[in-house]
């Protein structure tokens, strides 16, 4: 009898721990975010407005449709649509964002902790890829793909990946997150240019590179 016991608590801690793994559901219609906490209850990591107050605007957001500046380094932007600009996305587990990106620009690597994303494309032509971990023969396999007007493809959660505009006129894509907090992590950024930086030593180690490249790579791009 102990056994059973033992196996059956067993198997509700790990289907706990796959139920954890994505945004839990909601349980009310809505619980529209604000950041005015009286009369209000906290709920995933926002208030709740009072559902007696909430409005039509709640529930509406204006100006994905405008481009956004690629005018910088890496020559993309990326326009966010979350709980925090549209409060009545608080709980649904899922968010937007507008990808720009100029001709032979680039939507750096990175990869979302929190959600999988399903990029479409709007406009223009995209080489989009995704690389996998922790395969068998110990390889990170790259899995590549141009994309054109109305195709859809998929980086599955946690996976470094990015998109590249390899078109001559200017690239635009619409992507949905499994999360209202998918969070990003630039590959490029987080590694060069962490605050206070990653050691020198560590870096030229792991990259097997230069020292001297290191701390230039830390000046030149974040610095």
């Amino acid at each position: 009898m102990g056994v059973r016991l033992f196996c059956f608590l067993a198997l509700v801690a790990i289907f706990s721990c796959i139920a954890k793994a994505t945004d839990p559901n909601q349980l009310q219609d809505f619980c529209v975010g604000t950041n005015d906490p009286h009369n209000a209850l906290f709920v995933n990591g926002l208030f709740c407005k009072n559902p007696m107050d909430v409005k039509i605007e709640d529930f509406h957001f204006q100006g994905l449709h405008i481009p956004g500046d690629t005018n910088n380094n890496v020559g993309s932007n990326v326009t966010r649509v979350t709980a925090m600009n549209l409060p009545g996305l608080n709980t649904l587990g899922i968010s937007l964002a507008r990808i720009d990106v100029a001709p032979y620009g680039v939507n750096t690597p990175h990869h979302h902790p929190r959600a999988t994303e399903v990029l479409t494309v709007l406009e223009g032509t995209f080489l989009a890829a995704f690389v996998t971990s922790n395969q068998p023969n110990g390889e990170n396999k790259l899995f590549a793909q141009v994309l054109k007007k109305g195709d859809v493809f998929i980086f599955p959660q946690g996976l470094i990946h990015f998109e590249t505009n390899i078109g001559k006129t200017p690239a635009v894509a619409l992507s949905a997150f499994s999360s209202q907090n998918p969070g990003v992590v630039t590959t490029a950024s987080a590694i060069f240019g962490a605050k206070p930086p990653i050691s020198v030593d560590v870096l030229s180690k792991s990259f097997q590179l230069d020292p001297k490249i290191v701390k230039y790579l830390q000046t030149r791009m974040f610095g």
